[in-house]
C-alpha cells in the first residue's frame, strides 16, 4: 500500500486554493482527531476530579480556542507528545470567574456547550466569539438553560452570551424541538450540576459523544436513541480517553475516493460512532463502493478503517432518517450528487442554513457557478448530477465549504479557483498536505 500519510499540524495559510483535475488519487492516509470528542475532553477534563490525559487530541483553531477558555477558568492543560494532552482542573467546584471575555473563536460547539457547563457551576462570564459565530443563533441553547435556573442574556439571540449570578440549578425534563446534540450536551452539562435527574428528550438521533464520555467517566448517565439523562449532583472520574479520526474530516476523501480512486484509498482509524455515519449509508444508496475494516473500540467509541474505491455513482432522495446522522457532511454530498447520473434530492436539512454559513445556499451558488443545475428548497436541495466546469467559486469562509470544493476540482473540466479558505485550519489543519499526498491537484492560490 505503500506510505501511510498522516494530517499535519497545519498547513501555511493561504488565502484561496486552485484545484485541478486528476486522473486518480489512493495510498494510505489517516485524518486528524475527532473535533467533537476533543472539544468534550476538554470540557469534562476541566470538571473532573482527577487529571484526564486524551490521546488524539485534535489541534484546531476550534479546540485551541475552547483550551484558552478552560484555561481562562482555572484550568491547567498540560501539552505532552504529538496529539496528547493532560486536563488539570481546579476540582468540579474549583473553577472562577474569568479576568476577561472567552473567545470561542468560530466554534459552536465550544460556545454552546461551555455554557451549558458554566450556567451550571454558577460562574459569571461573557462568551464571544468571531463575525461568523456571533451570527449564530444561541437561544436554542439559553432557553432550556433559563428554565433550569441559569441567569444567562444573548444579544438578539446571537453571542455574546452573558452568564450572569444565580442561584443552584433545578434538573429538568426537556423535549428538544428539532434534535441538536450542542442544546443536547449543554444541557446534560449542566444537569452535572443539578440535583435530580435532567432528561433530555430528542425528536431524531443526535451525536452521542456527550453521552458515551460522561459515562466513561464515571457519571451516572442513561441513553438511547429517543433521550438522554443524568442524574445530579455528580462528580467525574479522571483517567483516559482516544480521540478517533473525525469521520466529518474523513468524509472528503470519502466522497474523493469514490470519483478518484481507481485502485483504491485506504482511510485508517476512522470514528464509527453511529449517530456520525449517515454519509456512508447515504454514499453507498448511490452506488459507492466502500468497505469497513478491522472494527475495533478506542474507548467509549467504535473505529475502522475504510477502503473506497472509484464508484459509478446514482442519484437518490435521501431518507431523510439519515439526514441528522450526516449534517456535517452535507457540502461535500453535495459535490458527489453533482458528479453523479441522475437527481439527488435533500429534504428535512433546515439545520444546515445556520452553520458556519448558509450551507444549502453557499454550496448552491458555487455549484451553481460550476454550471450544476439545482434547485433549492427552504431546508434541502435538488442536484441534477452532470458535468462540473472550471470557475471561480466563494467558500464564504466555510471550511467545509472549502474542503468540498477541493473535492469537486478532482472531476471539473478545468481549474476550481476556491476563495477565502483561512478557516479551514478550524476543524482540518494540514487538509492541504495530506490532500496533496493522495493525489489532489491542490495549490495555494492567492
Amino acid at each position: 500500500m505503500g506510505t501511510e500519510r498522516v494530517a499535519g499540524s497545519g498547513d501555511a495559510l493561504a488565502e484561496g486554493w486552485l484545484s485541478s483535475p486528476v486522473d486518480r488519487i489512493g495510498g494510505r492516509i489517516a485524518v486528524p482527531g475527532d473535533k467533537s470528542i476533543s472539544h468534550r475532553a476538554l470540557l469534562l477534563g476541566a470538571v473532573a476530579a482527577g487529571p484526564l490525559e486524551v490521546d488524539g487530541f485534535l489541534d484546531s483553531d476550534d479546540c485551541r480556542a475552547t483550551r484558552a477558555a478552560v484555561k481562562a477558568l482555572g484550568v491547567r492543560v498540560e501539552s505532552l507528545d504529538a496529539g496528547r494532552l493532560r486536563v488539570i482542573g481546579p476540582g468540579p467546584r474549583g473553577l472562577h470567574d474569568p479576568a476577561g471575555p472567552l473567545d470561542l473563536g468560530n466554534s459552536g460547539t465550544g460556545i454552546r456547550l461551555l455554557t451549558g457547563l458554566l450556567a451550571g457551576l454558577g460562574i459569571q462570564a461573557e462568551l464571544t466569539g468571531d463575525a461568523s459565530l456571533r451570527s449564530r443563533p444561541m437561544e436554542r441553547v439559553a432557553a432550556p438553560l433559563r428554565q433550569m435556573g441559569a441567569n444567562i442574556e444573548t444579544d438578539g439571540g446571537r453571542p455574546p452570551l452573558r452568564l450572569g449570578e444565580a442561584g443552584r440549578i433545578t434538573a429538568i425534563d426537556y423535549a428538544l424541538p428539532v434534535a441538536s446534540a450542542q442544546v443536547k450536551s449543554a444541557i446534560l452539562l449542566a444537569g452535572l450540576s443539578a440535583r435530580g435527574v435532567t432528561v433530555v428528550r430528542q425528536p431524531a438521533v443526535s451525536r452521542d459523544h456527550t453521552e458515551r464520555m460522561l459515562q466513561s467517566l464515571g457519571a451516572p448517565v442513561e441513553f438511547d436513541q429517543h433521550r438522554a439523562a443524568v442524574r445530579g449532583p455528580c462528580v467525574l472520574n479522571g483517567g483516559r480517553i482516544g480521540v478517533p479520526g473525525d469521520f466529518s474530516s474523513a468524509a472528503f476523501f470519502l466522497v474523493a475516493g469514490l470519483l478518484r480512486a481507481g485502485e483504491g484509498l485506504l482511510i485508517r482509524g476512522v470514528g464509527m460512532n453511529p449517530t456520525r455515519t449517515g454519509l456512508l449509508d447515504i454514499l453507498r444508496a448511490m452506488g459507492g463502493r466502500i468497505e469497513v475494516r478491522e472494527p475495533r473500540q478506542l474507548g467509549a467509541e467504535p473505529v475502522a478503517d475504510l477502503w473506497v474505491e472509484r464508484s459509478p455513482l446514482q442519484g437518490i432522495d435521501v431518507p431523510p432518517e439519515l439526514v441528522p446522522l450526516a449534517i456535517d457532511e452535507f457540502p461535500v454530498l453535495f459535490v458527489a450528487a453533482a458528479a453523479a447520473k441522475g437527481r439527488t434530492r435533500v429534504r428535512g436539512a433546515a439545520e444546515l442554513r445556520v452553520k458556519e454559513s448558509d450551507r444549502i445556499a453557499t454550496m448552491a451558488r458555487a455549484l451553481t457557478g460550476l454550471g450544476v443545475r439545482l434547485r433549492e428548497t427552504d431546508d434541502g436541495i435538488d442536484i441534477e448530477g452532470g458535468p462540473i466546469s472550471a470557475g471561480t467559486v466563494d467558500s464564504a469562509g466555510d471550511h467545509r465549504v472549502a474542503m468540498s470544493m477541493a473535492v469537486a476540482g478532482l472531476v471539473a473540466a478545468g481549474q476550481i479557483r476556491i476563495g477565502d479558505v483561512r478557516h479551514v485550519g478550524t476543524s482540518f489543519p494540514g487538509f492541504a498536505d495530506l490532500a496533496r499526498s493522495a493525489g489532489f491537484g491542490l495549490e495555494d492560490s492567492p
